[in-house]
């Protein structure tokens, strides 16, 4: 796993540059390093401790980014999914639904390209692209570097789209509001049980491309009963970024806790 192993370790690029350095600077002037102590134990007690140290360490990376959008009145939400789950057109909608109404920065995380972040971009909103290579994964000091190339000038919304992986970015915290996890009506309705640490650390589900239901053998409200098994107190819409089905009740959702996040 991931935690263990290191993967990406040294691979990491914010918008094109390398991420080296040990330590880097925040906005508000705190200063913090990123040394992560990865190492290639095979025994069961080290893999553990391990494990448990890296954790650790990014929560406390976490913690400082939450410090920053709480301190900025930012509501920071971190989109997870499956690869092709719709994310980033959705995200797309979003950007352009709220831009008179809200402030909305992106950070964008991909292995490779810079593809969605330019796609974002001509949308309307800034956007940081992080280049995992192959790490599978954002962590929360990514996702501190990327904060020092946007400015909050005022109170508004980041939206983190992580890297499509229905596992490792469920152990991570970023710092987010919550995490948002996105099922397309194109997978399975099973998704929330063969990967139920995701659906279980999820503050919101959307289930997305609705548009294609009568077109997929796709049992939604099975599928929000399999979620919901796992996590009861989960929010769950049902949008199409194609149609616009939907968005209204996520728009509002997201206006209501950078309103939140306001006060």
């Amino acid at each position: 796993m991931c935690t263990t192993c290191g993967c990406g370790e040294g691979e990491t690029k914010v918008d094109g540059q390398a991420v080296t350095a040990q330590t880097h600077t925040h906005a508000d002037g705190t200063t913090h390093s990123h040394a992560y102590d990865h190492g290639h134990n095979h025994g069961y007690r080290r893999t553990v401790q391990l494990e448990q140290d890296i954790l650790a360490k990014n929560n406390t990376y976490a913690a400082e980014n939450r410090s920053l959008f709480a301190a900025r009145g930012v509501f920071a939400l971190n989109l997870v999914s499956s690869p092709g789950s719709g994310k980033t057109t959705l995200l797309v909608k979003t950007i352009e639904a709220l831009q008179h109404k809200l402030d909305v920065a992106v950070i964008e995380g991909d292995q490779q390209t810079s593809h969605d972040a330019e796609r974002i971009r001509a949308a309307g909103a800034p956007a940081v692209q992080i280049n995992t290579g192959k790490g599978c994964h954002l962590d929360a000091h990514m996702v501190g570097h990327a904060l020092e190339q946007l400015t909050f000038d005022q109170p508004g919304v980041l939206m983190i789209e992580n890297v499509g992986n229905l596992v490792c970015p469920a152990a991570f915290d970023l710092g987010e509001a919550g995490k948002v996890v996105i099922l397309s009506v194109t997978e399975g309705e099973d998704k929330p049980l063969k990967y139920p640490d995701m659906f279980r650390a999820a503050r919101l589900m959307l289930v997305n491309k609705i548009d294609l239901l009568p077109h997929v053998d796709f049992d939604v409200e099975q599928a929000i009963g399999y979620a919901r098994r796992i996590n009861p107190l989960l929010e769950v819409l049902r949008v199409s970024a194609t149609t616009g089905e939907g968005l209204g009740d996520w728009l509002a959702w997201i206006e209501k806790g950078a309103a939140a996040a306001r006060g």
